[in-house]
C-alpha cells in the first residue's frame, strides 16, 4: 500500500509562489482562496536577518481531526492515506474547517462547497502525475512519492534530512515534513 508524502525544504524554497499558481490553475482554484501559500517569515535584526519560506497547505494528517467531525462522511481517508472530500454527501456544515488545526480549509465564494488541497488526487496522481504544486517548483524544494518505497526519493530524503512535522505535538501525524531552514541569521 502507497503511503503519499511531501516534503517542502525550506532551504531550497525561493518564495516564488509557482506552487500556489500552479495548484490555483490545474484545480481551478478561485481568486480569494487558496488550496497552499508559501508565506515568508522574516526574523532578526538588520543586518543579520533571515527569511523562512513556509507552506501553507493541508498536511494529509493521518489522524485527521476534520475527518473525525464531518458528519456525513464526506471528509475521508484514502487508502494511500490522503485526505478528501466527497462533494456529493458534503452539507457545507464547516465543522471540518473548525476542527483543522492547520487552517487549511476554505468555503469557495461561488459554490459554497468546502475546499482543500488533495494532493491533486483526482487529476494528476491518478494518471502518474506529481501534484502540479511539486511539478513547476524551479529550485525542486518539493520532493513527493511513495514513503513506503525504501528506494523513493522522499523515503531517502527522509530518512538522511533532519525534518520536522508542522504542529507535530498535535499528534495529528502530518504527511507534509518540512526540511527547516538553516539560511541566514541564527535565530536569537
Amino acid at each position: 500500500m502507497k503511503k503519499y508524502t511531501m516534503i517542502h525544504d525550506e532551504n531550497l524554497c525561493i518564495g516564488c509562489q509557482a506552487c500556489s499558481v500552479a495548484c490555483r490553475s490545474e484545480n481551478d482554484v478561485p481568486r480569494g482562496v487558496y488550496r497552499l501559500q508559501v508565506h515568508a517569515k522574516m526574523s532578526g535584526t538588520f543586518p543579520n536577518l533571515k527569511t523562512d519560506f513556509i507552506r501553507h497547505s493541508c498536511v494529509m494528517c493521518e489522524d485527521s481531526p476534520c475527518v473525525d467531525v464531518c458528519p456525513t462522511g464526506a471528509s475521508f481517508k484514502t487508502a494511500e492515506n490522503i485526505t478528501l472530500l466527497d462533494h456529493s454527501i458534503c452539507i457545507s456544515c464547516k465543522y471540518c474547517i473548525l476542527a483543522c488545526p492547520y487552517d487549511a480549509r476554505y468555503v469557495e465564494p461561488s459554490s459554497g462547497e468546502i475546499g482543500k488541497c488533495t494532493f491533486c488526487y483526482t487529476n494528476r496522481l491518478s494518471v502518474g502525475q506529481e501534484p502540479a504544486c511539486v511539478s513547476v517548483c524551479p529550485t525542486d524544494a518539493l520532493i513527493f512519492g511513495d514513503l513506503n518505497d525504501e528506494n523513493s526519493q522522499v523515503a531517502k530524503t527522509l530518512k538522511t534530512s533532519p525534518h520536522y512535522y508542522p504542529k507535530a505535538e498535535l499528534l495529528t501525524r502530518p504527511q507534509l515534513a518540512m526540511i527547516a531552514n538553516t539560511k541566514g541569521a541564527k535565530d536569537e
